[in-house]
C-alpha cells in the first residue's frame, strides 16, 4: 500500500507516479489523439457545411445526456469497489482486535507455568493470520514465505504441518479450536472462561469467511464490461460530434476525456480486489505481522 503526504499538494500535480493510471493509459492515449485528429481533418477538408454542422448541435445535446448518464454509472462504480476497499479494512481490524481480545483473555486465565499450551497458542494465532493473507492472495504460506518474520524457528513446525491444505486458514482454526477444548477438558478453561473467549474465538473465522466473499465475488461481468464498452465509444464518438465545433483543440479535449473516464475505472478495477499486492491495496502482510508480534507479546 502507497503511504504518503495528502497535504502535499506540488506532488500530487506534478509527479507521476510510476504506478498511476497514467503511465497505463499512454499507449491508448496516443492511439485516440491520432483518431481524433484523422477525424477531425476528414471532417474540415472533406464534408464540412453549414448543414452539417448544425445538425452535429442537435446530437450534441443527445450527446450530453449520455455523458451523464455514464458519470451515474461511474459513480457507482467507484462507489461499489470502495465499500469492497473498506469492507475489507473493517474485517482486518475485526480480526486484529478479536486475535488481541483472545490472546488477552487466555493471557489471564491460563497458569503463567502453562508455556508450551501459551507458545502453541501464540504460534497456531500467528500461521491462522499469515495463512489467510496468503489464501486471500491465491497462495499458500510456506516456510519460505516467511523468513525472518517473527522467530521462524517458533513457527516452523506449524508451517510445515499446515503446507499441503487445501484451506490453510480453516485447517489452522481447526487444530485451534481443538486445542482450546483440550485445555477445557484438561481443567485449564472453565466452562465460564470458555463462555467469554468463545466470541473471539468465533469472530476469526467469520472474518475469514467475509474476506472469502468479497475475494470470490467480483463486479458483474455484464456490468463491467458494459461500462467499459460505454466509455470507448463514448470517447470515439466525441470527435465525430465535436470536431467542427472545435477543429484541432479537440485532439487534447478527447484525450483528457478518456484518461478521466478510463482512470476512473482502473482505479475501481484495483481497490474492488483489496487483498492482493497492487499498490492501493491493503497492507494485509503488515497487518498479519502486527497480529503475530500482538499475540507473542501478550502469551509470552
Amino acid at each position: 500500500m502507497i503511504t504518503y503526504n495528502p497535504k502535499d499538494w506540488f506532488t500530487f500535480i506534478f509527479k507521476i507516479h510510476r504506478y498511476e493510471t497514467f503511465r497505463q493509459l499512454i499507449p491508448l492515449m496516443l492511439g485516440v489523439s491520432v483518431y481524433a485528429g484523422l477525424i477531425t481533418y476528414l471532417e474540415l477538408h472533406t464534408f464540412l457545411n453549414a448543414d452539417s454542422k448544425e445538425l452535429t448541435k442537435s446530437i450534441s445535446t443527445i450527446f450530453s445526456i449520455l455523458g451523464f448518464t455514464l458519470s451515474l454509472m461511474l459513480v457507482f462504480r467507484t462507489n461499489s469497489a470502495y465499500d469492497r476497499w473498506w469492507e475489507g479494512r473493517k474485517l482486518w481490524g475485526d480480526l486484529t482486535n478479536s486475535s488481541r481480545a483472545f490472546a488477552a483473555h487466555l493471557n489471564g486465565i491460563l497458569n503463567f507455568s502453562a508455556v508450551d499450551e501459551r507458545r502453541k497458542i501464540t504460534a497456531l494465532m500467528s500461521c491462522f493470520t499469515y495463512a489467510l493473507r496468503f489464501h486471500l492472495k491465491g497462495e499458500k504460506m510456506q516456510q519460505a514465505s516467511l523468513e525472518n518474520e517473527l522467530d521462524e524457528q517458533f513457527l516452523s513446525h506449524y508451517i510445515s504441518k499446515f503446507e499441503n491444505e487445501s484451506n490453510q486458514p480453516l485447517a489452522i482454526y481447526k487444530e485451534l479450536v481443538a486445542f482450546i477444548y483440550a485445555l477445557k477438558t484438561s481443567g485449564f478453561i472453565s466452562e465460564h472462561d470458555m463462555y467469554i473467549i468463545k466470541s473471539d474465538l468465533n469472530k476469526m473465522i467469520e472474518v475469514c469467511g467475509a474476506c472469502e466473499r468479497i475475494k470470490s465475488t467480483p463486479i458483474p461481468f455484464s456490468y463491467s464490461a458494459f461500462l467499459k464498452k460505454f466509455i470507448f465509444f463514448y470517447v470515439m464518438l466525441f470527435p465525430l460530434i465535436y470536431a467542427m465545433h472545435m477543429s484541432y483543440f479537440i485532439i487534447p479535449v478527447t484525450v483528457f476525456i478518456l484518461y478521466v473516464l478510463s482512470s476512473i475505472e482502473l482505479i475501481a478495477e484495483e481497490i474492488e480486489n483489496p487483498f492482493d499486492d497492487a499498490p492501493n491495496d491493503l497492507p494485509t502482510f503488515k497487518m498479519a505481522k502486527n497480529i503475530a508480534l500482538n499475540v507473542k507479546m501478550i502469551l509470552d
